[in-house]
């Protein structure tokens, strides 16, 4: 009986090592057989061929999950020849935790920016759960005043780490919404308080980097509205609270929605041009010294869309927009949104973009490449009209 048992272990021992043998050689096999991800390998350092520097896009790279995906993304805004990106770099994805910063994710399209030659304009915001634990209702666009200061650490530590490729940084996105300040009341004396807070905590961390204020959404809500304040009340309760010491570029958006880009500013319209009324206020204020970045501007050809546009007059009127943009020296850069976003979104969104999320061009990329790059294209980007019988 002993006997038969000690040859039953060793049986079952064998027999397991066995289908353990097998098992390792399965697992070879699928190694091998199993594709490599695809890696993005930076092979020499770009530079962007221009001659229009002041073409600018908004990407969105920060949820693109492929590298190879980002690294083509910034090979087709160096070949379009755009010199600047806006990107945008949520406080709560890289800070989890007080304290503890994640950088991966920056690295890397930070990384491939650098290796295409562009220039970065970074917008901050997106608020971690640990700093509004105390608010009794919180968004992810929340920031109480008292968590001024750790957003002023982030932001301080961001524009330190990337200096040699971020040269702005936007505090905060249309801080005149009620959606992008937490659904708490518009308050330019809070947003004014947030820039006194932060300005000069990045300037001792990274002395170089312009300090954007605003980004400003164009709106007409009237007075005492709940869900915005009108763009043009806002700078000027902005400036009244002391703010123009505390930043050195305002950032604007300025969409054209169904006029044309050369249409004459107005106070109650809603147009392209309305940045001309934004830099009167700051001229006003004594500002006239610094510059102002369109960080979003752009045309939507969706058909059903509203304020939507026909595609040609999308490609027509950005042109021109441009051409308007060279023509006055306190513009320093126009930002069309948006380049192209990771994943579609299946409505009137996909009709801002310049190419699609499986890397088509629109006619929009080909006519901007050409106005960039000062090229004279052998053939019309248009077909002919139909013939008149």
């Amino acid at each position: 009986m002993k006997m038969q048992t000690t040859r039953s272990l060793r049986f079952n021992r064998w027999h397991m090592l066995g289908w353990g043998l097998r098992l390792w050689l399965v697992w070879q096999v699928l190694q091998v057989l199993t594709p490599m991800s695809a890696r993005a390998i930076i092979s020499e350092q770009h530079t962007v061929d221009t001659q229009k520097p002041h073409v600018c896009v908004h990407t969105r790279l920060v949820d693109e999950v492929y590298e190879t995906k980002i690294q083509r993304s910034l090979e087709l805004v160096r070949e379009m020849g755009a010199t600047t990106i806006v990107e945008f770099f949520p406080w709560a994805y890289f800070e989890g935790q007080r304290g503890r910063y994640d950088w991966n994710r920056t690295d890397t399209i930070l990384r491939h920016a650098r290796s295409q030659g562009l220039r970065v304009i970074a917008r901050m915001g997106f608020v971690p759960h640990w700093a509004r634990e105390n608010a009794p209702f919180s968004t992810s666009n929340t920031l109480a005043p008292t968590a001024y200061p750790d957003f002023a650490r982030f932001v301080a530590a961001f524009a330190a780490r990337y200096a040699d490729t971020v040269y702005e940084v936007i505090i905060w996105n249309e801080p005149n919404l009620a959606l992008e300040w937490g659904y708490q009341s518009v308050s330019p004396e809070d947003y004014a308080a947030l820039l006194a807070t932060v300005y000069p905590v990045v300037k001792a961390a990274a002395p170089n980097v312009q300090v954007l204020a605003g980004a400003l959404a164009p709106t007409l809500e009237p007075e005492g509205s709940p869900h915005a304040m009108n763009d043009l009340h806002y700078l000027t309760r902005l400036y009244e609270a002391g703010a123009g010491a505390h930043f050195d570029v305002l950032a604007v958006h300025t969409y054209g929605f169904r006029q044309p880009a050369l249409a004459d500013p107005a106070p109650d319209v809603l147009n392209f041009r309305r940045v001309e009324l934004l830099r009167a206020i700051m001229e006003s204020y004594g500002d006239a010294h610094k510059r102002i970045a369109i960080t979003e501007f752009g045309w939507n050809d969706n058909p059903r869309w509203l304020h939507g546009v026909r595609p040609a007059q999308r490609v027509q009127y950005t042109l021109e927009a441009f051409q308007w943009a060279e023509a006055h020296d306190w513009l320093d850069v126009a930002c069309v949104w948006v380049f192209r976003t990771p994943a579609p979104a299946f409505a009137y969104p996909d009709n801002f973009t310049m190419v699609t999320t499986d890397f088509q061009l629109k006619p929009i990329y080909h006519a901007l490449k050409a106005y960039a790059r000062a090229h004279t294209p052998q053939e019309s980007l248009w077909l002919p009209p139909p013939a008149s019988d």
